[in-house]
């Protein structure tokens, strides 16, 4: 049954969110969980060490720092994790966030590896949430169960089929894994034209340590959509969703393509971005370790709003990542501690 919230503005500044390089934010990412049901490789290594519950922030205390980040200028809001719907009281942050919707905030998002979905699909249409990312990487059992050591792909393809159902836009996001996917764009392709999705790649990134050296499997997108070059044009479109790909059409397919390329080629110059994780910190950038921790001066009613001043005025220009054999990562973290 969905969770009643009405929405009530929140006491403090309503200064807008401008970083010291006059980039303005109007995108929050919010990390309610590290935890995840899968361990994709690329992502986490395979014995993760979770936070203690007393280290992150309750379903109520992201409620009132989301108010917060709303009222001074955020616009988009992306539920992220770890996977999110692990999360004990998921229905509840959903429908509070969804409640500043046209009060604000223009868009609640959720980024999911689907194992859930299925359960949680009608929560958030009924919440407000009208498209997701799931994150999903092949449409092969085998390569599927191999990449997040412990998933079945039916399930992911269920949540999907429920989310489509529930009135939700799909967009899958799939992480170009040399060696791993290579030869499944174009079924994934023909699948998110089947099924009504779109569709976005992603190079890997060089975020925390895994088993595995990651530079055996990074391959640039252009490399990466070398196949589909081969049988279809691709051409740029003027579409944009908040985020930083770049979208293509591809001739003879009704499924809009999006490239994001933190490596091949830098987006940092129009982000619009700013991450808190569950432990309440803020990291300005997804490639850096600088952060300003909200949490202390959340509980003890302290000076928030000039925190997140402060971290607006430390967010760096651009990220240092990159990939070579045998390199130590960007930074220690993994992406599942910062929110994708």
């Amino acid at each position: 049954m969905p969770v009643a919230v009405t929405f009530s503005q929140p006491a403090g500044s309503t200064a807008p969110l401008i970083d010291g390089h006059g980039r303005r934010i109007n995108y929050l990412r919010l990390s309610v969980t590290d935890r995840c049901d899968l361990r994709c490789r690329y992502c986490m290594a395979e014995d993760m060490v979770f936070l203690p519950k007393s280290a992150v922030l309750s379903i109520e205390e992201m409620g009132e720092l989301a108010e917060r980040f709303v009222a001074r200028g955020i616009r988009r809001i992306r539920l992220t994790g770890g996977e999110p719907l692990v999360r004990r009281g998921i229905d509840t942050l959903a429908a509070r966030l969804g409640a500043m919707i046209g009060h604000g905030l223009d868009e609640l998002t959720l980024t999911t590896n689907g194992m859930r979905l299925a359960e949680h699909a009608p929560m958030l249409a009924a919440a407000g949430v009208r498209r997701i990312n799931v994150s999903l990487d092949t449409l092969d059992p085998g390569a599927f169960r191999h990449i997040t050591r412990v998933g079945d792909v039916n399930v992911a393809l269920g949540g999907i089929a429920a989310a489509r159902a529930a009135g939700i836009a799909v967009k899958i996001n799939m992480v170009a894994l040399a060696g791993l996917n290579e030869d499944q764009l174009l079924p994934m392709l023909d699948y998110c034209a089947e099924t009504g999705c779109d569709l976005t790649l992603i190079e890997t990134m060089p975020l925390g340590e895994v088993a595995e050296d990651r530079s055996d499997h990074y391959i640039p997108l252009h490399q990466f959509i070398a196949p589909l070059r081969e049988v279809s044009a691709i051409y740029p479109v003027d579409k944009r969703t908040g985020g930083p790909a770049r979208y293509f059409a591809v001739e003879g397919s009704p499924v809009p393509l999006g490239l994001i390329t933190p490596l091949s080629d830098n987006f940092c110059t129009t982000c619009n971005r700013i991450r808190l994780t569950v432990e309440g910190r803020i990291y300005m950038c997804l490639g850096q370790e600088d952060h300003i921790d909200l949490r202390a001066a959340l509980r003890e009613r302290g000076d928030v709003d000039g925190l997140i001043d402060a971290a607006l005025a430390g967010k760096p220009r651009a990220h240092d990542f990159h990939i070579e054999r045998k390199s130590t990562p960007a930074v220690a973290r993994h992406m599942s501690a910062t929110g994708g």
